[in-house]
This record gives C-alpha cells, structure tokens and sequence, in this order.
C-alpha cells in the first residue's frame, strides 16, 4: 500500500471530489436562474461513511436531443436530487440568485479547507520520513 492509499487522503479526495461536482451543479442552477421551468439540483450531504462504502463512481451522460446531453440523478458518482424551493419567481422557477451564490461561496470554502488539510498531511508524512518540505 502506498502512502497515498492511507485512509485519510482516499477521504479527502472523495471530499474535494464531491465539492466540484457540487461547485458544477451550482453553477447550472445559477446559469439557469431565468430558465423557465427549470428546478435547481444540488448533491446530498457529503457523508464520510457513505463514501468509504462507495466503491466506485461512473458518470452517464443521456442525450435527449442530438446537441444537448444532460447529467444523470447520479453525478460523478454522487447523489443528485432536486432542491426544495420555497420561493417560485415569475418565470416559474425556484432558482434565488442570492442562496446559489451563498451556496457557491460556501463549498468554495470547503473545498479550500479540504484541500489545505490534504497539503498539511501530506507535509508531515514528508517530514516523517526525513524528506524535508
């Protein structure tokens, strides 16, 4: 086993994983924030648990016109699901400009955290074994 197999780094990287799909789903909800009928989608709560169980992650893209393709209820090996909107704006959608970009911020954030940890670790396990940053 290699050192970047341990445990806490395959975590991490569903971590970082599942904050950029989230950040891609995000974005299509604020792109399609005047779009008609359209209904904002975001990931399920990352759940360490849940991913340790999770083997592997496929990504099916179903095309329902010949020049448009769409992503599936499972992204990049997570679950999608529909977001509960409480307001509906004028054009039929429940996609809050506002909340989609307090969302984006957030798991920017996170991401930022995630990722900062995996350096840190991998630092000290460099200076564990006397390979100096």
């Amino acid at each position: 086993m290699g050192l970047m197999d341990m445990p806490v780094f395959s975590a991490l990287t569903d971590k970082m994983r599942w904050h950029q799909v989230r950040q891609g789903l995000l974005a299509e909800n604020v792109a399609n924030a005047e779009t008609p009928g359209y209904r904002g989608r975001d990931l399920k709560q990352f759940n360490f648990d849940d991913a340790a169980r999770m083997s592997t992650a496929t990504v099916t893209t179903p095309a329902t016109q010949p020049m448009h393709f769409s992503v599936g209820s499972g992204v990049g090996g997570f679950d999608a699901q529909r977001m509960a909107n409480f307001e509906i704006t004028p054009e039929g959608n429940g996609i809050t400009l506002e909340d989609e970009m307090m969302k984006v911020t957030t798991n920017m954030m996170d991401y930022q955290a995630a990722t900062s940890l995996y350096q840190k670790s991998v630092r000290i396990l460099r200076v564990a074994l006397g390979k100096n940053v």
